[in-house]
């Protein structure tokens, strides 16, 4: 199935999806990738048995999430809130408020939140946000003892990314199976990654990072040792993977910790790439030499870039939102299928990752309208948000 590009929130605006303009060529065929295979008997059909359940509404929810020992939904508002959701109910006083902070033009705003692997403990959690210069900035947050909001005056700068454009800003933080921070960054906006940062080792913009986010020895954060790029000339040590335009979600299996990666392409091609855990460290993705498996820039050279295990075009959407392999036991139709969507389409799908390739990509027979981002909580439970408002859980029907 072959689909269109944008940069997910420039839809938001309804104002100006990523630029536009790729061309031909071929120079040379990209490996497959490998994929991890979930076993047949345990992978549903990927048709029927679930429904959308309302959890409630929110002011451009963005993102949810749940913090390790606790039962709290905490749903990410674009605008610069987290919003708790406890037994069913939204509380009134939000949990974090960066509304003050943030700029909300184009693809601009509180984009992700993450708490980290021992916040039980340590009330640690990390934002990401576009703050008041536009710029990009990853920060730390101490929550109150009682885990109801966060302490004023916590906030901590871990990683600031000067950015000059207001689209394609990635966006997502998550800690991975390793305990350590994943951030995906996009190639910095406008149209073709005009300044080339995507192929850019030397440049955080397109790129996946991976830090440990506390301080430590006078330094913000650190860069673990075996990070792919810590020894090479030039290089950022922070990169972790690299060519890619806009990954605005991506997520690890909680069963294999397989990388996945929904990249928001330009103007023909939505991308999903999918790598065992194990293969991901160093790998490019080849945009912006390739937009999913054509040429787009031939300025550029991707040798041996991973190629998307599913790409679509511009008639089927105009945005991926990525989403998870399904590890609930009681969405059986959809258990260790990848569940996606896209911003413009809203319909739900999934398919198999397996053999290098995306087997049996189906419909789901459910849409959420303009469909920005999946959740996972601490049992695999899988949740939705629409920029119109409304939070939704996956539930069996």
């Amino acid at each position: 199935m072959v689909r269109g590009g944008i940069a997910i929130l420039c839809a938001l605006t309804l104002g100006g999806l990523a630029g536009c303009g790729g061309d031909g060529g071929d120079d040379g065929e990209a490996p497959t990738q490998a994929q991890t295979e979930a076993p047949a008997q345990e992978t549903g059909g990927g048709g029927g048995g679930v429904r959308l359940e309302r959890i409630g509404d929110f002011d451009q929810p963005l993102y949810v999430t749940q913090a390790p020992g606790s039962d709290d939904l905490h749903v990410v508002e674009r605008t610069g809130r987290v919003r708790v959701v406890r037994d069913g109910e939204t509380l009134a006083k939000p949990f974090l408020d960066l509304s003050g902070e943030v700029l909300t033009s184009s693809e601009q705003g509180l984009l992700s939140i993450a708490f980290a692997p021992d916040y039980a403990d340590s009330r640690l959690l990390y934002a990401y946000y576009t703050d008041s210069q536009g710029d990009q900035r990853v920060s730390e947050f101490r929550a109150r003892p009682d885990g109801g909001a966060v302490e004023p005056g916590s906030e901590r700068e871990v990683l600031l990314m000067e950015d000059f454009a207001a689209n394609h800003n990635g966006g997502l933080l998550v800690f991975g199976p390793d305990g350590l921070l994943y951030i995906g960054t996009g190639d910095g906006g406008l149209s073709g990654d005009p300044e080339r940062t995507a192929q850019d080792l030397g440049s955080l913009l397109g790129k996946i990072l991976r830090i440990d986010p506390r301080a430590a020895d006078g330094r913000p954060y650190s860069v673990p040792g075996d990070n792919p790029f810590t020894s090479r000339a030039g290089a950022r040590p922070e990169v972790f993977a690299y060519g890619l335009r806009n990954p605005w979600r991506f997520s690890f299996d909680r069963e294999t910790r397989a990388l996945s990666i929904g990249d928001v392409g330009q103007n023909a091609f939505e991308e999903i790439d999918f790598l065992p855990f194990e293969r991901a460290r160093g790998a490019n993705f080849g945009w912006s030499a390739y937009e999913a498996e054509e040429r787009f820039n031939q300025d550029q050279s991707a040798p041996g870039h991973v190629r998307p295990v599913l790409a679509y075009g511009r008639e089927a959407g105009c945005s991926v939102t990525g989403g998870y392999v399904v590890r609930d036991p009681s969405l059986r139709s959809l258990y260790g299928r990848y569940l996606y969507g896209d911003f413009c389409a809203g319909e739900l799908r999934s398919f198999v990752p397996r053999g290098g390739a995306a087997r049996d990509d189906r419909a789901l027979g459910l849409s959420v309208p303009s469909l920005t981002s999946f959740g996972e909580d601490a049992e695999g439970r899988i949740y939705v948000t629409s920029l119109d408002g409304p939070m939704f859980r996956l539930g069996p029907s």
